[in-house]
């Protein structure tokens, strides 16, 4: 299984030649050196292979020290995989373990919207504004029978909505850029601007071998490049 860590950057468009048009969404996806391999025989008790992403954030002691001095790698995630023959702690996943045309998985998190009401977190439409409904318009209205005198579990009501894990399957590479690190998925993706993503898809791994220096910190961020004429599309 092929697997690496980005940020959501924004969208754009791409051109074909024959004019035709398609949105994606553009994911920095900087080198993840693999961290830690976790097997079947170990006390894990399943195979997996954790990696990195560095980050602006600058890591305490405790923190770098589960690096294993692979550089300031602010996020790391977990993926499962059975393939671990060739892997090695050190590899580096980059955006060329990926082609053109491969469908993936990308999962984030969603935007969170605070606590709202059941109008907007369930699409309620709501009483009638009139015949003395006054200020009760978006109130959810009964929510429970007399009888138990309690609220059964799983009534939609208002709540905390938004920041929720979100996977979106099927989502094809248009275009890979390896010199800036950049991924250009086709449609949407979740979360916000900057958003950590997660993007696997099956097939082989192939990966850089044993890196000899720590991964260093991007400070520049990626600018989404304007539209233009893509010729693998």
């Amino acid at each position: 299984m092929k697997f690496i860590l980005g940020h959501k950057k924004g969208m754009t468009q791409l051109f074909a030649d024959n004019g035709d048009v398609t949105p994606v969404t553009v994911i920095a996806a900087e080198p993840c050196p693999i961290v830690r391999l976790k097997t079947q025989d170990s006390s894990d008790g399943y195979n997996a292979a954790l990696i990195g992403l560095p980050g602006k954030k600058k890591l305490a002691k405790r923190e770098l020290g589960q690096t294993f001095g692979l550089g300031n790698l602010q996020y790391l995630k977990e993926f499962r995989t059975a393939e671990l023959d060739n892997l090695a702690v050190g590899d580096v996943v980059g955006v060329d373990a990926f082609t053109p045309g491969e469908k993936v998985k990308v999962t984030g998190f969603s935007k969170g919207k605070g606590f709202q009401g059941v109008v907007k977190r369930h699409g309620f439409h709501g009483h009638n504004k009139t015949h003395g409904t006054k200020d009760q318009v978006r109130t959810s209205g009964s929510v429970g029978p007399c009888e138990p005198a309690r609220v059964f579990p799983g009534v939609r009501m208002p709540g905390h909505m938004g920041a929720e894990k979100v996977s979106v399957k099927n989502l094809s590479i248009i275009k890979i850029d390896q010199e800036k690190n950049l991924l250009y998925v086709k449609g949407a993706v979740p979360g916000a601007k900057n958003g950590l993503l997660m993007i696997t898809c099956p097939g082989e791994l192939n990966l850089k071998k044993n890196i000899e220096t720590p991964l260093a910190v991007q400070t520049e961020e990626p600018q989404i490049p304007t539209p233009e004429t893509n010729e693998n599309n």
